[in-house]
């Protein structure tokens, strides 16, 4: 399986991406939070939302680059087909560890998460 993170795999149009906080489901955590709906094409894709008073644009960037490599890494363990938006919100200074853990502990809340034993579907 490709593990790199192609075009296709990130949302950059706005009506996607207000369609997901529309009508998608949300988990959150302290300084960060994630909205998750199905989406019509058949592979799963992303976004990262920081806030706009989250720090300077290099931090901003850093938040971006560090969450995108966690979603990549983790995404073969993901229910395909989903659209994913975190939202990152300033006060938390996550080092990439626990950044990666409470990324996966969100993932799992959602639903999204797949099991070792059965792969679960949702309905969103």
């Amino acid at each position: 399986m490709r593990k790199s993170l192609t075009k296709t795999e990130l949302i950059r149009y706005q009506p996607e991406i207000d369609r997901i906080f529309k009508q998608g489901k949300s988990q959150s955590a302290k300084g960060l939070k994630i909205i998750v709906r199905k989406n019509e094409i058949g592979w799963s894709r992303m976004i990262v939302i920081p806030v706009r008073h989250y720090g300077t644009a290099v931090e901003r960037n850093k938040i971006r680059r560090q969450i995108k490599e966690i979603w990549r890494n983790e995404k073969e363990r993901l229910v395909s087909g989903y659209d994913y938006a975190f939202v990152v919100y300033p006060g938390n200074a996550y080092d990439y560890n626990l950044l990666k853990q409470v990324v996966v502990t969100l993932c799992k809340k959602a639903g999204v998460l797949l099991s070792s034993e059965a792969s679960s579907q949702l309905t969103y």
